[in-house]
């Protein structure tokens, strides 16, 4: 795969202003290795290379084990994950995939995510997933392969 852009796809003004919405996802009470997850899998979905590939560096700093990581893709089935976890993971899910059905954060996901986390976290799981739905169509578009870091 070759790149259709060779510097820094997003203006350095927008990069200020994810990295402000970064600082609230982590400030926001989510145990950083259950925000590296949703990260892992929502890249995972939508085929973004360059962050499945940042996203396993993150989820490793975070203390995610390298079994745990390569059964993200299974979440729902691998014991590895508790219920805060999967509960996460499932709202990742809906929220990255909105059209592959009308109303796709049902009722009973939002309230198996609201049972584990405050609205606080919440507002940090829902950033998380935007913020990696954002750069994952940022990078599949200009082809970014993975092992680019925008650092």
């Amino acid at each position: 795969m070759r790149a259709r852009i060779h510097e820094r796809p997003t203006h350095p003004d927008v990069m200020k202003g994810v990295q402000l919405l970064f600082g609230r996802v982590y400030a926001g009470g989510v145990p950083r290795e259950t925000l590296e997850l949703v990260h892992q899998r929502v890249s995972q979905i939508n085929g973004c290379s360059a962050c499945h590939d940042a996203g396993a560096a993150g989820a490793a700093g975070a203390g995610v084990s390298a079994e745990k990581l390569l059964g993200v893709a299974a979440w729902y089935e691998d014991p590895r994950f508790d219920e805060a976890e999967r509960a996460a993971l499932a709202l990742a899910e809906a929220a990255t995939r909105l059209a592959d059905r009308p109303g796709a954060v049902t009722d009973e996901i939002w309230a198996e995510a609201a049972r584990h986390y405050g609205e606080r976290q919440l507002e940090s799981l829902v950033l998380m997933v935007s913020i990696t739905n954002f750069f994952n169509r940022i990078n599949t578009t200009f082809r970014i392969p993975a092992g680019t870091r925008w650092d």
